[in-house]
């Protein structure tokens, strides 16, 4: 029983991402490491008169945050990098933020791809289907799949931004990844691998 009341609040919930996903635009972000292109697809959430402190205080537990809004948010990359000292090879990851109470936030890759939207719900909406959408029954249930978590640079953004933001700029390193929302900053280095 327990098991269905799980799948059935996980195909609520989705439903309910998937009627909303009009009002939560999509972006991808590209750069460049060693010549080689990096992009980052995600959906840009906004803070629709809510602190950043009051959403952060809804993490569960594990204080792990997908990274953006209805599906998956994907970072590609054509090289292996380097995160924090951790070595990402070449290819496609799912992204979270692990966010603690105290300390800084640290970027989350994960080679799980996600779940297709009609593996969740038989009557998906047609243009969704056979979307990724991150899995909501807990990241304790794909962690084994992590690939890299490394700490990030914690800012300040003036003024403070109403939509989720990533960007990506090119440093004497190779590039830099800048997420920003609400008046918080986190970024960190992307360096190609050795």
């Amino acid at each position: 029983m327990r098991i269905r009341l799980t799948a059935f609040a996980a195909a609520l919930a989705v439903a309910a991402l998937a009627n909303a996903q009009d009002n939560a635009p999509r972006e991808t972000v590209t750069t460049s490491v060693g010549g080689k292109k990096v992009s980052i697809e995600y959906g840009r959430v906004g803070l629709k008169g809510r602190t950043l402190d009051q959403l952060l205080a809804q993490l569960p537990e594990d204080r792990i945050w997908r990274t953006g809004v209805d599906k998956v948010t994907t970072f590609h990359t054509e090289t292996a990098l380097a995160l924090g000292g951790k070595k990402v090879p070449s290819g496609k990851y799912t992204v979270y933020m692990h966010i603690p109470k105290q300390g800084n936030a640290s970027l989350v890759l994960n080679s799980d791809k996600g779940i297709a939207l009609i593996k969740l719900w038989d009557k998906a909406p047609a243009n969704v289907a056979n979307e990724l959408w991150p899995r909501l029954d807990g990241y304790s249930n794909i962690a084994a799949s992590e690939v890299a978590r490394a700490e990030m640079r914690p800012g300040s953004a003036a003024p403070p931004a109403e939509l989720f933001t990533i960007a990506a700029a090119p440093s004497q390193t190779g590039a830099v990844m800048t997420l920003s929302w609400g008046d918080k900053t986190w970024s960190i280095d992307l360096v190609q691998a050795k």
